[in-house]
């Protein structure tokens, strides 16, 4: 897949806020990101990027964001900055999960939408589910993840089908069978309705009705899953939230 270019993701970046706020405030917006973007370039922000490299240390990986080049940071900028999943709050989402969802994993297929360097993917290995699916934009970040699941190696690994691909977030063809959609706060919100709506659209095409839950990181957006009637939210706290999805 090409790789986006940042001409034209900074003009969806000002039509999607144009048409919530105005010209003027899609401006003063765009100019904010681009001197955020240019303080978070300086030597003195570099280590804060690093993040959780323990992680990566562990596992002799790539996923921190302080490795990822100019080019991917600005674009991700438009769409949503790159960062991985801390362990322990994944695992925490993971336990809500199955305690408020009747959720049987061997049936499930992970799919994180906007799966940057693979994080996630590594992180949900640990658990049974039929398969793992990461779906990244950006080509450099898709081929690191794919490099990261090649050379992942984790005691407690428990899925070993996971997978990085390349494409459109918002018109994967998802897998038949059960799902379970992580989101970190991956889109916009123009990005995150075509999400939305293209997931309720795959699966009011299968015959018969599957299972499908959506788990929701740093949900900046949650009002947007709330307002639509198909979702329900059973769990979550501040930093993550947990929808039933009802598609028929």
């Amino acid at each position: 897949m090409e790789s986006p270019r940042i001409l034209p993701a900074a003009r969806r970046y000002w039509n999607d806020h144009a048409l919530r706020s105005g010209a003027f405030a899609a401006t003063s917006d765009l100019l904010t990101l681009l001197w955020e973007f240019l303080l978070d370039s300086a030597p003195a922000r570099l280590k804060t990027r690093f993040g959780d490299a323990d992680y990566d240390w562990d596992y002799r990986v790539n996923t921190t964001s302080g490795a990822v080049g100019w080019r991917d940071r600005l674009l991700g900028a438009f769409h949503s900055p790159y960062q991985p999943t801390e362990p322990a709050l994944f695992h925490e989402m993971m336990a809500a999960l199955q305690e408020h969802a009747s959720a049987n994993l061997a049936e499930f297929t992970f799919v994180d939408l906007g799966s940057g360097k693979g994080r996630a993917l590594l992180l949900a290995s640990d658990y049974p589910f039929r398969q793992i699916i990461g779906i990244e934009l950006l080509p450099n970040l898709d081929a690191i993840a794919k490099q990261n699941i090649a050379a992942y190696k984790g005691e407690t690994q428990r899925c070993f089908n996971v997978e990085s691909i390349c494409a459109d977030a918002t018109a994967f063809q998802y897998p038949d069978g059960a799902l379970l959609i992580y989101l970190f706060n991956p889109f916009p919100e123009s990005g995150l309705r075509r999400a939305l709506e293209h997931l309720l659209q795959v699966l009011r095409q299968r015959q018969h009705p599957r299972p499908a839950y959506v788990l929701y990181h740093n949900p900046q957006l949650e009002h947007v899953i709330a307002g639509n009637g198909r979702f329900s939210k059973i769990a979550g706290t501040h930093q993550y939230s947990i929808f039933a999805v009802h598609a028929g």
